[in-house]
């Protein structure tokens, strides 16, 4: 595989800082699949050694090993690159697929691949009515027709955990009740749980993004950061985008602590959007189809 690593000057005109949140090492540019023209990378393992790829249209999965370069197949249906989740050992990965009745009413349908044995299984029938679909440790769990249900992707004991989810109408979700922090009539967006599962992140529609109390106490505005993802329990990273209403003209990705500090990491001469989150490492996409990892000290 072919990397670019970009130079320590490089490096720091990407990493503009307003105050320092992360420590930033190199950032290198990664030769992904093209699986579309315009790939995008929707997941990084766990443990940072392999990225999932998708079509810009979230279309086929495809994972791509950083070292080798190796690449495996697990799906070419539509809607697979959306949302994927990896379990907690990187051997199984969650993901959905689109299908279309004779009527032409869509489907989703939620899978399991094993990365180890290649044996896909399904955890969920295609349905109408899928919520939401979570990763705990080294479950599944997944609400379909506002009913939760846990799966073990492995020989160990499924343990369910909460699953943050948004409705078709935007309200926000804990498992099987509304949270909806700041009211119902707000339009929810990207939800995710602390590592720890004691707090929620969300965007909310024309807006910001916002932690909270997994009771819907404690509010606090992030400022805009789109498509955000925890790091750790303190700090999350996300996007800051703009468009002329047809295309993304400029987008960074930042980085932002509970205690209010707010870093800018990539530079304004790369369009990075929709970060991926692993320990010590951030992946992102630009338009384009090309890709990055941000690696931290």
């Amino acid at each position: 595989m072919k990397k670019v690593l970009l130079s320590l000057a490089m490096c720091a005109a990407f990493g503009v800082m307003q105050a320092q949140v992360l420590n930033v090492e190199s950032i290198s540019k990664i030769d992904i699949p093209n699986v579309g023209g315009d790939a995008k990378v929707t997941a990084i393992s766990p443990q940072g050694d392999y990225v999932l790829v998708t079509a810009g249209n979230n279309q086929g999965l495809v994972k791509y090993q950083l070292a080798t370069g190796a690449t495996q197949e697990l799906s070419t249906a539509p809607g697979s690159g959306y949302d994927v989740k990896v379990s907690a050992d990187g051997q199984n990965i969650v993901y959905r697929e689109a299908q279309f009745t004779s009527k032409h009413l869509k489907q989703t349908q939620v899978m399991q691949a094993n990365l180890a044995t290649g044996e896909r299984k399904q955890l969920v029938k295609p349905t109408r009515q899928l919520n939401g679909v979570a990763v705990n440790g080294n479950t599944a769990v997944t609400v379909n027709k506002g009913k939760l249900k846990a799966k073990a992707l492995g020989k160990e004991k499924a343990q369910a955990g909460n699953v943050l989810w948004v409705t078709q109408d935007y309200k926000l979700m804990l498992n099987e009740r509304e949270l909806s922090p700041l009211g119902a009539d707000k339009r929810y967006l990207w939800p995710q749980l602390s590592p720890d599962g004691t707090k929620a992140l969300f965007f909310v529609g024309a807006d910001a993004a916002y932690v909270c109390n997994l009771d819907g106490t404690g509010v606090q505005k992030l400022g805009v950061l789109r498509a955000a993802k925890w790091v750790d329990n303190n700090t999350v990273v996300g996007m800051n985008d703009t468009d002329d209403g047809y295309f993304t003209t400029s987008s960074q990705i930042v980085a932002v602590n509970l205690q209010g500090a707010r870093q800018v990491l990539t530079s304004s001469d790369v369009i990075a959007m929709y970060p991926q989150v692993a320990p010590g490492k951030i992946a992102f996409s630009t338009p384009a189809g090309e890709a990055y990892i941000i690696n931290l000290k």
